[in-house]
């Protein structure tokens, strides 16, 4: 999964927040930031396992605190 991918998940699963801009700049940009709650990234870790095949570790989104982090999370279980 590359940042774009990432990107598209978020803008399907929560919306996003008209001011915030999602584009390739917001790869260390914490989540709160950007406007997600836990609740919206629950929805984002369905959507990528179902996207991908994995499954990811119940409090894997919890402890991930920016879209960078994601991806390498999602990068080790696509191993």
């Amino acid at each position: 999964m590359v940042l774009n991918e990432l990107i598209a998940i978020l803008r399907r699963c929560a919306g996003v927040d008209e001011q915030v801009v999602l584009d390739d700049t917001i790869a260390d940009t914490d989540f709160d930031t950007l406007g997600y709650d836990s609740i919206a990234l629950l929805e984002v870790t369905s959507d990528i396992e179902r996207t991908y095949g994995i499954k990811l570790a119940d409090d894997a989104i919890a402890v991930t605190t920016t879209p960078r982090e994601v991806l390498t999370l999602v990068a080790g279980e696509q191993k």
